[in-house]
């Protein structure tokens, strides 16, 4: 009997601890047509991931990052097009400007859901904590990284695995080092997104191409 009431108790201690972030709200926009919702979603997870942050049991931070890689940012804006019936000059005005940012520098989506908002400075100057984009030639930090707000359906409708309470963020890092050699070498075939602080840190890997 003692055996059994110490079970119980540790399951319901278990139980009570956060694994997953809250699911509120309504489920993300899909497609209307299936093969298009799993063509997409099969590019978003190529240059995706997804880490949490733990304490104990009970998880701090989640994760989620998707490299707008040109193949993606393309994916993206075919996305968009179906969803507002885009004409073909929009759909091509924005693919031009998608690929004119490609060029310019690496970028992610990074998108977190923080258990105490205190920890939630990851654009102020002083921030807890330290981003880096890590390839085979070395480490870089961003040169700008822009808080764009809460996750809404809008959002959700491009990256799902942001749900209501995640906060996303824009994080740009140059295309090249000081002494001029890309920080993505050719032939590379994957990269990571570390995010790293007092509390623990989470290293996001993706696909570079």
């Amino acid at each position: 009997m003692r055996r059994l009431l110490v079970a119980a108790v540790l399951l319901g201690a278990l139980g009570g601890c956060s694994t997953a972030p809250p699911v509120v709200g309504e489920p993300a926009p899909t497609l209307d047509d299936p093969k298009q919702e799993a063509a997409y979603l099969a590019v978003l997870d190529r240059y995706s991931d997804r880490k949490e942050i733990y304490d104990g049991f009970d998880t701090r931070v989640f994760a989620g990052a998707t490299f707008q890689t040109p193949a993606f940012r393309e994916a993206r804006v075919h996305r968009r097009a179906i969803f507002q019936t885009l004409p073909a000059a929009k759909v091509e005005q924005l693919l031009s400007e998608e690929q004119a940012d490609a060029a310019k520098f690496h970028e992610f989506y990074l998108a977190v859901h923080v258990n105490d908002y205190r920890y939630d400075d990851f654009a102020h100057r002083n921030s807890i904590w330290r981003i880096a984009l890590v390839t085979p030639a070395g480490e870089i930090t961003p040169m700008e990284i822009r808080r764009l707000g809460r996750a809404d359906l809008n959002v959700r409708a491009y990256y799902p695995y942001a749900s209501l309470f995640w906060v996303g963020y824009r994080v740009r890092f140059p295309k090249t080092f000081a002494d001029g050699q890309p920080v993505i070498p050719d032939g590379t075939e994957k990269v990571m997104l570390r995010v790293a602080s007092s509390l623990g840190n989470a290293e996001l890997k993706v696909h570079a191409r």
